[in-house]
This record gives structure tokens, sequence and C-alpha cells, in this order.
């Protein structure tokens, strides 16, 4: 038989308890069970009474075995319960209100946690149901602790609201829909999937299936041979397909296989700008020249440019910028090829230019088709145009697709923006 040091396992109870003590307030002041249910409320409810129990014995001068007996579950259901079809008509309306925001091909139906426990899951319309599923394995001892909810596939009640008070309330220009993810890799290598998508109904008018036999063996036509042209110094993720756009430091890439895709040189700048503003000039204008010639070889090639990804401001490729007129130029040269834009603010978003997304700056109506994000914003994702949105569900998945009590912390973030008024301070500083 193990023992525990009691004095240890004391100190570590009031820590969690602390821990509890605060989600409980925090769940109190949120006007959003559900969405911090996940995070919050089922551990101050189930996970505390389990503790208590567990830890009744461990104050200071008694000893307690790991081996002690089982605990009693606080309260359980007795069996599933249906009182609707599945989906019920709460559930679709949901649907619908999700349907303007991002794909909703994969949602079974929307949940309410703060009824789940045990291992039934109860949705919006009341149905219980015995989950044998477990949120696409990712939850191990049912809705007693719960990390948080796969949301392609069973969001919480209050995830269209919360988005739209969140992500959608600052999306760039011309943009609508959002497509959340966990990091800013995640978030870049599915933008990435959607521009090959999007590219191939372009170009055939149908994403269907071509061959199932190449699509298992990595083949074309099913797997066909497209690239995206990325910059010298660009830093876009570490997963296999952002990878063949980074190029800032070696030790990302080093004894990595990564694709033949084109790489085109980005601005070096002299600085003052203004005592340099022919030789910049020139400089931008020769490499959107490398670009467009670029996209024209690699068609030649037999792998034709489906998209361009750049940074507005190259951050750990060593802080590199280039003029509006650049980026602007480098817009028109990818729809005249019919390339789509993807503009990378994985780094740069969130308002530390003066403005929420760097790329405002360019001045443009139509900057881009796609606008990745994540660090600042708390959680990862995608805007992008209504085009590239997948035609099929599960073409852009993952267990989770993000996480819905970062929406709730980016929430207030946006608001204390919003009330200090921080980008105009960010503005005024930066002219100092």
């Amino acid at each position: 038989m193990l023992l525990t040091d009691s004095r240890d396992i004391y100190r570590q109870s009031e820590c969690i308890r602390r821990q509890i003590t605060t989600a409980r307030l925090r769940s109190r002041t949120s006007s959003c069970l559900d969405g911090s249910v996940m995070a919050s409320s089922l551990i101050s409810r189930q996970f505390a009474f389990s503790l208590q129990k567990n830890l009744r014995l461990s104050a200071p001068g008694n000893i307690v075995s790991k081996a002690a007996p089982k605990t009693q579950v606080e309260f359980d259901y007795d069996g599933p319960s249906m009182k609707t079809s599945v989906p019920g008509p709460r559930s679709e309306e949901l649907t619908k209100q999700l349907g303007h925001i991002q794909n909703v091909g994969a949602i079974n139906f929307f949940c309410n946690y703060e009824e789940s426990r045990g291992n039934y899951l109860v949705d919006v319309d009341g149905n219980r149901m015995l989950d044998i599923y477990t949120q696409i394995s990712s939850i191990p001892i049912g809705y007693t602790l719960v990390n948080r909810p796969a949301l392609g596939i069973l969001p919480p009640e209050n995830f269209p609201e919360k988005l739209t008070e969140s992500l959608v309330s600052v999306a760039p220009s011309g943009m609508t829909r959002v497509q959340t993810m966990a990091c800013g890799s995640c978030s870049n290598e599915n933008a990435y999937k959607a521009m090959f998508i999007w590219y191939r109904y372009e170009m055939f008018a149908s994403s269907g299936i071509v061959s199932l036999t190449s699509l298992f063996v990595s083949q074309s036509p099913g797997c066909p041979e497209l690239s995206i042209l990325s910059f010298m110094g660009g830093f876009h993720g570490r997963t296999m397909g952002c990878l063949a756009t980074t190029h800032s430091k070696a030790i990302h890439k080093l004894d990595v296989p990564s694709f033949d895709w084109p790489i085109a040189p980005f601005p070096r700048l002299q600085y003052p700008l203004e005592e340099f503003t022919r030789e910049n000039a020139q400089e931008e204008a020769r490499c959107l020249e490398e670009v467009e010639d670029l996209i024209v070889k690699w068609r030649q090639k037999g792998k034709p440019v489906a998209g361009v990804v750049i940074e507005p401001i190259q951050a750990e490729g060593g802080d590199n910028h280039a003029s509006s007129d650049f980026f602007r130029g480098l817009r028109d040269i990818a729809r005249k090829h019919g390339c789509a834009f993807h503009v990378d603010e994985v780094q740069t978003g969130g308002g530390t230019t003066g403005k929420m997304w760097a790329h405002e700056h360019w001045g443009m109506e139509d900057p881009a088709d796609i606008v990745s994000f994540s660090k600042k914003l708390l959680t990862g994702g995608y805007y992008h145009k209504d085009e590239f949105q997948a035609d099929k569900p599960y073409r852009i998945f993952n267990t989770w697709m993000g996480d819905p009590s970062k929406n709730l912390i980016l929430s207030e973030v946006l608001n204390v923006i919003r009330r200090e008024n921080l980008l105009e301070e960010v503005t005024a500083l930066g002219r100092c």
C-alpha cells in the first residue's frame, strides 16, 4: 500500500479549492454557462464533490492511502430519455445561426453541458443520451471532468452567440465567416487546405472525388500537384504544409522533408525610408516581378500556384516591412493569375500596430481572401470569403476545432480595447 504525505495532500487540496472558488465566481458573473461549463461549472460541481470526499482525511496529521475505496458519485441519471427527434428544433435553429458564420455540415446537435453528467450527454432540446462516442474519444472519465467540447460536431448552446460577440465583431473587411482552430500552425495548415479545395473547384467546377485509387496512394489526380507561393524570411508554422512556407530559421526545417513550392524574395528596404525612396521602390518592383515569374514557372512545371501567403510584417524573419504599394501590387498579381491571397496575421493581428489587423494599413477594400489569426486573439482560426468554405463536412476538421472558453476571454479583451481606446493609444504612442 502506497502512502502519501498528508501535508502535501492538504496543500494540494487547498490550491485546488481556491481554483474551484475562482471558477465558481467566474461562472456566476458570466452570462454564458454553456461556454464556460467545460472549464469551470463542471469542475466546481462534480470534481469538487469528488475532491471533498477524497481529501476529507487529508488534514494535517492524517495519513491517506492512494488505495482508498471508491467514492460515490454526487448524482447520476438512471438511463436515456428522449423528448424529440435528433437534432431537435432548438438544435436546428442554432445550426442555422452558426451556418451564417462557418460550415455546419458535421454538427450533430447542440449540447447542454450544464445538465450533462456521468456518461450521459444532454442536448439543448432536453434529450439525454448514453454517450459512447465521448467527444471523439477525448473525454477520459465522462462528464465528471471535461477538457473542452468537440466543437465541430457537438458545440455548446451559446457558441454562435459568443463567436458573434468575439471573433465576428472584429472580422476583416469583406469577411463574415470564421473557422476556429486551436493554434497558429493548424490555422494556417487548414487555410492552405481551404485554398487548395477552392482552387480545384475553380478549375473543374467540382470538388468531388476524382479517383479513390489515386487518393489512397497520395497520387494525382485525387491528390493534385498544387503549390503555395511564400516569401523568404517568412514564418507560418511548424506543421508539414506550414513548414514548406517557412523560411526564417534553419532549426525549424532541418532534417524534415518538404514540398517543391515556389519561394519569392521579400523586399529588403533601406532606411531611413525618406532617403531611399527610389531604391526601395525598385527593390519592391523587383520582388513583384519575381513573384509573377515564379507563378508562371510553376504553372509550366505542372504545379500551379493555388495561393500566395504573406505576413504584413515578417516577425520571426527579422522585423521586415514593405510598403502598402507592394502589398497592393501583390494582391493584384494573385488576382490576375487566379491565386488565392492569404494574409497571415497570427503574429501581427490583435491591435499592436494601431489597427486590429496590420493589413488595414494598406488601405484596401478587398485586401485578402483568407486572414489567419492566433496568439493575441487567444484562439486560432482563419477568416475567409464565402467561396472558401469547404463544400462538404469533415474536409476542414479536427477533434476540438478551437476552444469555446477562449471566445469568452477574447470578448472581455475586446471590451477593454474598446473601452480604453487602446488602438488610438497605440497609434499616438507610435508617432512619438
